[in-house]
């Protein structure tokens, strides 16, 4: 393929994925973007897709980072395959699905859900409820991406360290988080992409407290397509910062080397 053809391929494909953001941007009159900020409840969505996507988003780190590390550093490669497979399963639940085995799961008719009940905690319609939801749509692909920065790292570099008397902490400061950081960081980035846009789960399981795509759907119902594409414009301007920042600080890790 010739440079000048890949070029323009290229082009076409941004342009394509780009198009409908584009049309949000364009469509969304700012009088209906003053419009909706004016509405307590939009307001209210918008507070809540960013209280909730936070904590979402730490959790999905916390928990996301060292199972990753764990993964790429299992043998054999059999195991890694197994593994790799078994969590392709939640990628292929659709979003609805999840949500739906969510809100069984959390429920009050299950141990869980009565145990959660017991300790003041609604499963469901609650700030819980919705976390869970979000992390569930944004965790595989956070572990994903994560366990693919990790297995890009050779064992052979913490294992000379180790040798020479470093403890696992230096080794993993000075070596392993350096090295896998701008993978980590496209991680949280797409992680944060899809909290942010999570649909499916969160409709099921916590209507309310209702997030951003929520209302979103609750703007098309009630006011018709043009409040919806305003609101979700507002959706991608909280959206988007997170990303944009994540990635640049990843490509300036990958430049500095």
């Amino acid at each position: 393929m010739s440079r000048r053809l890949g070029i323009g391929l290229t082009g076409l494909v941004l342009a394509i994925l780009l198009l409908p953001a584009g049309i949000l941007i364009i469509e969304a009159h700012p009088a209906t973007w003053s419009s909706i900020w004016a509405q307590p409840s939009m307001r209210q969505a918008l507070w809540t897709t960013l209280g909730s996507g936070a904590i979402a988003l730490s959790m999905v780190i916390l928990v996301g980072t060292p199972t990753a590390w764990v993964l790429a550093r299992l043998s054999p490669a059999k195991v890694q395959n197994t593994i790799g497979a078994l969590l392709a399963v939640p990628l292929l639940l659709p979003p609805l699905v999840l949500g739906l085995v969510l809100a069984f799961f959390l429920g009050i008719q299950t141990p869980v859900g009565h145990w959660l009940a017991q300790m003041g905690i609604s499963g469901t319609n609650s700030w819980f409820g919705l976390i869970v939801a979000e992390m569930y749509e944004a965790l595989p692909y956070y572990l994903l991406t994560a366990w693919a920065a990790f297995s890009s790292i050779s064992p052979a570099y913490e294992e000379e360290l180790r040798v020479l008397g470093k403890s696992r902490w230096a080794v993993s400061r000075y070596v392993t988080w350096p090295m896998a950081r701008p993978g980590l960081t496209a991680a949280a980035a797409m992680a944060w992409a899809r909290i942010t846009g999570a649909f499916g789960a969160p409709i099921v399981v916590a209507y309310h407290p209702t997030a951003m795509p929520v209302a979103i759907w609750i703007a098309l119902e009630a006011y018709g397509l043009p409040t919806a594409l305003a609101l979700a414009a507002w959706l991608l301007l909280i959206g988007l910062p997170i990303p944009v920042w994540l990635n640049w600080r990843a490509q300036r890790v990958h430049l500095s080397r």
